[in-house]
């Protein structure tokens, strides 16, 4: 059971954790679990054996209809738990009707002060995003809507070091899609966010450091997500390393074996050494 996997289990409203999501297949092992509604956003802890002193928030993907808590979320915790951070996986709402068009972003930023406030995060908080989860995770980086009714960004909401992966950062939006005559995405209120939240083009000065890694065949995000984030980075003031893999399936993760991508842990390992962040 996804649950059971966990060291920490933390709610954000305060409220019972039972009930809050549901998971596609009950029976799947936790690396596996793909969550297929989440009515109260829920927080994952992974407790390393060996504590570095920081902490990662880990947003999974799933096109904001579904979340990958397993692949993208639960292995890339046990990952990063691994090299000594407090890693916390974040079962996030979607952008739909029910929740509206900030659901995510405003539970992504909840969990950021949540992870400080804890204490488990005192040198320092990053966030590793991978698919739609690295979209949200480069909102974090970005100006939060003024017309949104969410409490607005702050020092504990931005991250201190950001891991993008395979994300539309801003093709999913209206008058920037790559794909000719691309449709709008359902619900609308999927696609509203995809148009609002465009983080590349609504960066905030001086973005963390930031290492990005895209395939270059990529059929389900373009490449061109990755250089859009890269140029706005470096255009903001910021550091960022960018790999880009010739041959790789979208959704590459951790368990995509075989393949030149796989070694793209071991040099975001090398690369968080070399920022002083491990």
């Amino acid at each position: 059971m996804l649950t059971d996997a966990a060291d920490l289990l933390w709610t954000l409203d305060g409220e019972e954790a039972e009930g809050a999501f549901t998971v596609q297949d009950a029976d799947a092992a936790a690396g596996a679990a793909v969550v297929a509604a989440v009515d109260r956003a829920v927080l994952l802890g992974f407790v390393p054996q060996a504590p570095n002193g920081r902490a990662m928030l880990v947003l999974g993907g799933g096109g904001y209809t579904m979340l990958m808590a397993g692949r993208e979320g639960v292995q890339v915790a046990r990952w990063l738990a691994g090299l000594g951070y407090h890693a916390f996986v974040l079962i996030h709402r979607f952008p739909n009707a029910a929740h509206g068009v900030s659901a995510s972003l405003d539970d992504a930023m909840a969990a950021m002060r949540a992870i400080r406030a804890s204490g488990l995060a005192e040198g320092g908080l990053g966030v590793v995003g991978l698919s739609s989860g690295g979209h949200l995770a480069a909102c974090l980086a970005a100006e939060y809507p003024s017309e949104w009714d969410g409490a607005p960004a702050d020092a504990a909401t931005r991250p201190d070091v950001l891991v993008v992966g395979y994300a539309p950062i801003s093709t999913n939006a209206k008058g920037r899609t790559i794909v000719p005559d691309k449709p709008p995405l359902p619900p609308e209120e999927k696609q509203a966010m995809y148009d609002r939240l465009q983080p590349d083009a609504h960066l905030l000065p001086a973005p963390p450091p930031a290492f990005v890694v895209y395939a270059a065949n990529d059929a389900v995000v373009p490449v061109e997500n990755a250089y859009r984030l890269h140029r706005a980075l470096l255009g903001a003031g910021g550091r960022a390393e960018l790999h880009v893999f010739a041959d790789a399936p979208h959704g590459f993760a951790l368990d995509t074996v075989g393949m030149p991508v796989t070694a793209w842990p071991d040099l975001c390992a090398a690369w968080l050494r070399q920022v002083g962040f491990l």
